[in-house]
């Protein structure tokens, strides 16, 4: 079970709050005139962006004619999504976008991630992360650095715990032997990637795709990641990352996509014994 987590708990209650009023079919303008916000708010609400005050979700499920075991429910989801987590005080130095991931990645059972370029940031050394942020002096004040190291050490928290993160993390041969950082900094992070996967067997399935894989859907794509969470009501979500843009993805159509490339992705990945070998071999091939 994962953990709580108030954006999780805010979208949940959106989602529901949306099939209740569409069961009643009554429109969203009608909705929100009825117990006195606008049609924009109820829409950020029933997507998860906004907070509704108790008194008028109360009045809302009396319009949609809840029923009182569900109507508790949704109260007590409401109450869950008040409050916040370690990523908010990240809230001046992330987009509302990645903000909002963090939240969601903190309440997920398991996450889906490829990375075709990198190690990826669950898996990171203090030290890589530094680098790695650090090499991006075009877009990031020295001062914004620390900050974002430390908030990638968060992160990697739901990889520990009683309810760890469910983790399948693909990444290529190249992301083994890009320096970065320096061949002694890659050495520590290949031994720590080693260490990864001894410490949680049953939770970190790390798998490496060799140079001989040959091409395949996702080769070239960067990274994105698939988040399944612990209540059925919630669908699957994803993430994507490029050089200029971070996005959440919600399209049924574009997880799909995203699910069948990484699929694929996997299918052509070294087992978890080829893929130790293969973190070893890079490791020995710098020391």
């Amino acid at each position: 079970m994962a953990p709580s987590s108030p954006p999780v708990a805010a979208w949940e209650l959106g989602i529901r709050l949306r099939e209740a009023r569409e069961l009643v079919d009554l429109s969203s303008t009608d909705a929100a005139k009825s117990i006195g916000i606008t049609q924009n708010y109820l829409s950020n609400v029933e997507h998860g962006r906004r907070r509704i005050a108790e008194e008028k979700l109360e009045n809302l499920l009396t319009n949609y004619g809840v029923y009182e075991d569900e109507r508790k429910e949704l109260l007590a989801l409401r109450r869950a999504s008040d409050g916040s987590g370690w990523w908010s005080r990240y809230s001046g130095l992330f987009s509302p976008e990645l903000v909002r991931f963090f939240g969601y990645e903190h309440g997920a059972h398991e996450v889906h991630t490829y990375e075709g370029a990198m190690i990826s940031g669950l898996l990171q050394t203090e030290k890589y992360s530094r680098a790695v942020h650090s090499g991006d002096a075009a877009n990031l004040r020295k001062s914004e650095v620390e900050r974002r190291v430390e908030a990638r050490s968060r992160r990697q928290e739901r990889l520990s715990g009683p309810n760890p993160l469910n983790a399948t993390i693909l990444m290529t041969e190249g992301a083994l032997r890009q320096q970065v950082g320096g061949p002694e900094i890659l050495a520590e992070q290949l031994e720590h990637l080693l260490a990864l996967m001894a410490e949680y067997p049953d939770t970190l399935d790390l798998r490496i795709i060799p140079f001989s894989a040959g091409a395949y859907c996702a080769l070239g794509s960067s990274t994105f990641h698939l988040l399944t969470f612990p209540s059925a009501r919630l669908v699957r979500l994803g993430w994507h990352e490029t050089v200029t843009s971070l996005n959440l993805v919600e399209s049924e159509l574009k997880i799909h996509q995203y699910s069948v490339a990484f699929s694929e992705a996997l299918s052509r990945a070294a087992d978890r014994e080829g893929s130790k070998q293969l973190i070893r071999k890079a490791l020995q091939e710098i020391t």
